[in-house]
């Protein structure tokens, strides 16, 4: 038999590894999970995407998720919940998105009803989190471990560069949600968009756009699976499946006022950001240099701060309900 200290010890040297991840130029990345994540998980990242929490609330109109979900849930699970403000009410699961833990603590405060659960591949979640609340170390990509028929709402935001089996994924959401239950999915398109003409194709945050999808599909993470995850739901046998599809201003150029504070989050997401959007996959599989992405970004932030590029990204929010019974058929809105 095994010595009962030996492997006590290898236990907690294992987790120690995943606890710090691990480092490339200058970057802190996840050492836990089946595919390479393209993002850091380092506090520069967790207080961007802490950021970014508030920049779709906002979007959103102040609301935290679109799915007409029932008042009174009982279990939540995220995919995406990195330090728990991706969503989080009874399980989070996720190999991306690490934002830090104020959307799980508030969710679970908003429903006391439900038991709150957070997984992700990195260990970046707060100690201090209500009692119906709690994280663990999971891929979203792993065969789940949950009791199926069990949950009234699956939520995903964001998972760059992590995804590589779409379809998969959301048949186990599918298989794990309550007969009424919700599945919604989340995610920025990052593809430049432009209905008067001012962003030239040559400009270098095009450059930057076109260079993250082409690391994505490098990674085999599907760059352009946002505009996929309603065929995935139907194909899954969801019904009542709804796709709204936000503008994300480039910078704070809009008129409208909601739409202006939501392009000044996202001027910051992009000046705070794109080094570890493209860095890793910049150097691991393009192989260049740091320098040279650093010369990019240089001449990406110089072109925003002009905000003379009335350009922006889509946010696809897609959501679809477990029939309540085999007869309610799959639809779109």
């Amino acid at each position: 038999m095994p010595n009962q200290a030996s492997t006590s010890s290898f236990v907690t040297s294992i987790a120690s590894e995943i606890k710090k991840g691990t480092v490339e130029n200058g970057r802190v990345y996840a050492a836990y999970g089946n595919h390479e994540y393209g993002l850091p998980v380092d506090d520069y990242e967790l207080d961007r995407l802490d950021m970014n929490h508030q920049k779709y609330t906002l979007l959103q109109g102040n609301r935290l998720f679109l799915a007409p979900i029932t008042p009174t849930p009982q279990k939540i699970l995220d995919l995406g919940t990195g330090t728990g403000t991706t969503w989080c009410a009874l399980v989070l699961l996720t190999c991306s998105s690490l934002v830090k833990g104020i959307f799980a603590i508030d969710i679970a405060d908003m429903y006391p009803s439900a038991k709150v659960i957070g997984t992700d591949i990195a260990p970046v979640q707060p100690q201090w989190v209500p009692t119906n609340c709690q994280f663990e170390i999971e891929d979203a990509e792993d065969e789940w471990t949950f009791q199926k028929n069990d949950f009234d709402y699956i939520h995903g935001r964001d998972f760059y560069q992590s995804i590589r089996d779409w379809r998969r994924l959301v048949q186990q959401s599918y298989d794990h949600l309550k007969p009424g239950g919700y599945l919604e999915l989340a995610c920025v398109y990052p593809v430049p968009r432009c209905d008067d003409e001012t962003l030239p194709q040559d400009c270098a945050y095009v450059e930057v756009c076109q260079t993250f999808q082409e690391i994505g599909a490098k990674m085999e993470a599907d760059p352009d699976a946002p505009l996929h995850f309603h065929e995935h739901m139907r194909e899954a046998g969801f019904a009542n499946v709804s796709q709204t599809i936000l503008k994300i201003p480039t910078s704070p150029w809009p008129k409208d006022r909601r739409l202006k504070k939501v392009g000044a989050l996202e001027l910051m997401n992009l000046m705070e950001g794109a080094q570890g959007f493209l860095l890793r996959g910049y150097t691991k599989e393009f192989g260049r240099t740091r320098e040279e992405l650093e010369l990019l970004l240089m001449r990406m932030r110089k072109e925003l701060t002009t905000q003379k590029y009335h350009s922006y990204v889509s946010f696809y929010v897609v959501y679809g309900q477990k029939p309540e019974d085999k007869s309610q058929s799959a639809e779109d809105i």
